[in-house]
């Protein structure tokens, strides 16, 4: 890998050593630099191979977003080669539609071991901010409140509303695992005509104060709190605004 593009390209100027300070700031400068995005999905684009080489060329030097295994599959790659033990976990998403049963290695999350155990994930769109302790309870990020919870031998995660309704985000186990494990549910995502990115096309990244998404014809902005959501005009070109607002350069006609 090289680390040093790779770097450039999250535009990252702080410390290379393995340190719990160090990993949250990788997390935060991923998030705002490298968005989750399907666009492959509506572009006819050939699926994508969850290996690290492949991932590195999309991602990086093509200036491109991801999906969740790829995000948090180069993430790790690059934690270990700054010394970072980092393992897979499987993660189940919870559906919105509850007619949808989750599927097992849906979602791809890491484990980084240092002084504690932390929960890594730079590939869920509006998630927490920094790596959570693997801990159960309850922890702020990003002004909001998640919580850890145990039921056995899985974990979950939830995110918590100002009512005190949470809503589940993922269950995942702690089991280790190998990244091609991952590769059959990668796939299958990118290829089969209901997986759930298909739904609509999205683009979307932490700003430092707050997300910019586009979802299908509408661009949303938060900030501060505050959320501003209009439709594209007729005559409002996608590709200058993925640009603009992510630096993704689409394929000529795309």
């Amino acid at each position: 890998m090289e680390r040093e593009l790779y770097l450039e390209r999250m535009r990252y100027r702080g410390s290379l050593q393995p340190t719990l300070e160090a990993l949250r700031s990788l997390h935060v400068r991923h998030l705002e630099t490298i968005p989750f995005e399907n666009l492959a999905l509506f572009l006819d684009e050939a699926p994508l191979a969850l290996e690290e080489d492949v991932l590195f060329d999309r991602l990086v030097r093509g200036h491109r977003g991801g999906m969740r295994h790829a995000l948090n599959a180069l993430f790790a790659a690059l934690l270990r080669s700054l010394g970072f033990q980092v393992s897979y976990l499987s993660a189940r998403v919870a559906p919105e539609d509850s007619t949808r049963a989750p599927s097992g290695f849906e979602h791809l999350v890491l484990e980084v071991a240092l002084e504690e155990r932390w929960l890594v994930d730079v590939g869920f769109g509006a998630s927490f901010d920094e790596p959570l302790p693997l801990v159960p309870g309850r922890w702020p990020s990003a002004g909001r409140m998640f919580r850890l919870d145990v039921h056995g031998e899985e974990w979950s995660l939830t995110r918590e509303s100002p009512g005190g309704v949470g809503r589940l985000l993922y269950v995942f186990s702690r089991t280790p695992r190998r990244l091609e494990d991952f590769a059959e549910r990668f796939r299958a995502l990118q290829t089969a005509p209901d997986s759930p990115l298909r739904a609509e096309s999205l683009c979307t990244r932490k700003t430092p104060r707050g997300r910019v998404t586009l979802r299908g014809n509408r661009l949303i902005l938060s900030e501060d709190g505050h959320r501003v959501e209009r439709r594209l005009a007729a005559t409002e070109a996608r590709d200058q605004l993925l640009w603009s607002h992510f630096g993704i350069p689409l394929p000529e006609g795309a």
